[in-house]
């Protein structure tokens, strides 16, 4: 029976990564095979993967998903978008010193207008915010908006910011978290990765407020996962299929890509479409189709952390953050990447 304590480790706060590297590809990249690790750079990726593998890449794009506001009554809140519905809908965290009631108006950032509907989502989280007057929500949010930075990050949004929290081949707006593993691409090592007869395919995973949210129960089996909506094309499915009966290996860039593979191939056969997923993956989760994962360091007691406990060990990942941490690796969404294995 695993709890929060099995996935709590001490991190030195000067190790949380507050500013990308001067180059994408210049992060630091652990390589773990087993409970051997070896330390390089992440342009040193296509050493490490050989023609007839298959990257898989989330394509989403963070949106402007940060408001800041006020009650009709006066009071201040901040509104974290969860999703846009429609052109008139959003769901979204709303914080203030009290819950907004159902028929009362938030007026963010001086131009938009919403009515809050009432709660919404798991554990009642949320709320459904509809737009009131004239406008789309998508382009008022996309021009009023703030880039939503993740909340250890120390500093507002800047113009290195908006260009470096997004991944370069980013397509598909509907984000709230960039997928960080993907930052750490540029165009030439895409396209030495191509060169070298490595295959890329492509799904959309946007990354939903719940990223944010802690595991508030001890006994890990009691907590429920926010939904999230993917796309996962045909193309993807018969770029897997084929990597797999060659004997190519299925490398997931990226926790949220995982995830979107494997609960599309939870009846045992990937399949195309769009979906929601709820999928919680602790250790003991039968993995069916990734191989291997790039991904970043995540934060104590995470379910990101648990996700690739799952995927490479408890007991391993529990080594290589220790290893991280003693060889000074920059941790969280800015910070370094690690190339694993399934175990």
């Amino acid at each position: 029976m695993l709890t929060l304590d099995d996935f709590d480790f001490d991190l030195p706060q000067d190790l949380i990564a507050q500013h990308p590297t001067g180059e994408r590809s210049a992060s630091r990249l652990l390589r773990m095979n087993g409970e051997k690790i070896s330390d390089h750079l992440f342009g040193d990726l296509p050493r490490f993967v050989r023609a007839g593998d298959l990257l898989v890449l989330n394509d989403t794009r963070v949106i402007h998903a940060r408001l800041f506001g006020r009650k009709e009554s006066g009071g201040r809140v901040e509104v974290l978008v969860e999703r846009v519905v429609d052109a008139h809908r959003a769901v979204a965290l709303v914080r203030s010193s009290k819950a907004p009631r159902p028929g009362s108006r938030l007026v963010l950032e001086d131009a938009i207008t919403v009515t809050v509907r009432g709660r919404c989502g798991a554990q009642a989280a949320f709320f459904e915010l509809e737009l009131t007057g004239e406008g789309d929500l998508w382009s008022l949010i996309e021009e009023h908006g703030r880039l939503p930075l993740p909340p250890y990050i120390s500093h507002p949004a800047t113009r290195v910011d908006e260009a470096r929290y997004q991944t370069v081949y980013a397509r598909n707006p509907g984000a709230v978290a960039a997928p960080t593993a993907g930052l750490h691409f540029d165009e030439a090592l895409l396209a030495r990765l191509a060169t070298g007869g490595v295959d890329i395919a492509w799904l959309t995973l946007h990354v939903g407020a719940g990223t944010f949210q802690p595991v508030r129960v001890h006994d890990i089996a009691g907590h429920r996962m926010h939904s999230e909506r993917f796309v996962l094309p045909p193309a993807t499915v018969t770029a897997v299929q084929r990597t797999q009966a060659r004997g190519g290996q299925v490398i997931a860039v990226g926790t949220t890509t995982l995830r979107a593979l494997e609960a599309a191939a939870i009846a045992g056969e990937l399949r195309p479409g769009t979906w929601e997923t709820d999928l919680f993956i602790t250790p003991g989760f039968k993995f069916r189709i990734v191989d291997r994962l790039i991904t970043n360091f995540h934060l104590p007691k995470s379910t990101l952390l648990m996700l690739v406990s799952a995927f490479a060990g408890v007991s391993e990942i529990r080594l290589a953050y220790r290893h991280a941490i003693g060889q000074r690796y920059r941790f969280f969404s800015y910070g370094d990447a690690m190339l694993l294995n399934r175990q």
